[in-house]
């Protein structure tokens, strides 16, 4: 077997600073995505854990921790007691890394619902740690990578709703982020690490963007009109427009 990866490395350049992946079915028929690195290229599974690996016969190690948390209390009555140990939270995290880089392919590749799916799925395994780290420390370990999560969550979810041209909708999902994201800054007793999140600031930036290409509605646009027929002083324009500003008002009242 010829091992050396030369001639796929020539045929897909690296390019610095941008983010290349793609998607494609392998003999078996099941699809993998590649992401090209400066030294070569990853590859994961597009379904189930990244790598394909199945720990301890769990479909992710995730579900083998679930797996004992279950057969704990059901020994014990309650999940008093069970404790996640350094390892086993430096190994959820390696875990969490793998689905991290999954999903930056998957929104890369427009594929927001299995962003959404690999982000939740993290978010569950940040709050499984939090709860059952041995210290606050451990869960920090994770719980410092949730701004990143949810600023990429938020993206895939108002992502999904401009592909309908639904800014109002798109705008109201980033500003719900933004507030989640400081809320969690507030959680954990670090307002101080707000002004300097660049996930807010990311965030803050495309909401700005949206807000700006956001098309007018009929009453805006009549608004507008209105506005510059004043600055003219065409007074019988501006008449035609408040009375159609009145009847957009009244169909709108009646439709509701």
């Amino acid at each position: 077997m010829n091992s050396d990866i030369s001639r796929l490395l020539e045929e897909w350049e690296y390019l610095p600073g941008q983010i290349a992946v793609r998607k494609f079915k392998a003999k078996d028929g099941s699809e993998k995505i590649q992401l090209r690195v400066d030294l070569g290229i990853l590859q994961m599974n597009a379904e189930g854990r990244p790598d394909g690996k199945l720990p301890f016969g769990h479909p992710t190690l995730f579900e083998h921790f679930q797996h004992r948390l279950e057969r704990h209390t059901t020994e014990t009555g309650s999940a008093e007691g069970f404790k996640l140990s350094a390892e086993d939270c430096s190994k959820l995290q390696q875990e969490a890394i793998q689905f991290h880089h999954r999903y930056i392919c998957l929104y890369q590749l427009k594929d927001y619902t299995g962003v959404l799916r690999d982000t939740e799925r993290n978010l569950r395994v940040f709050d499984f740690v939090s709860k059952h780290a041995e210290s606050p420390e451990l869960s920090w370990a994770l719980q410092q990578l949730k701004p990143q999560l949810l600023m990429m969550q938020i993206r895939a979810r108002g992502a999904q709703v401009l592909t309908e041209e639904a800014y109002d909708r798109a705008i109201a999902v980033v500003e719900e982020g933004l507030d989640q994201i400081r809320g969690f800054y507030q959680e954990v007793a670090r307002p101080d690490l707000i002004d300097m999140s660049g996930e807010l600031h990311s965030l803050e930036s495309w909401l700005q963007e949206l807000r700006s290409n956001r098309p007018l509605s009929a009453r805006e646009k009549l608004e507008v009109a209105l506005a510059e027929a004043v600055k003219r002083e065409d007074y019988e324009q501006a008449a035609l427009v408040r009375d159609a500003i009145r009847t957009l008002d009244t169909t709108s009242a009646n439709d509701a």
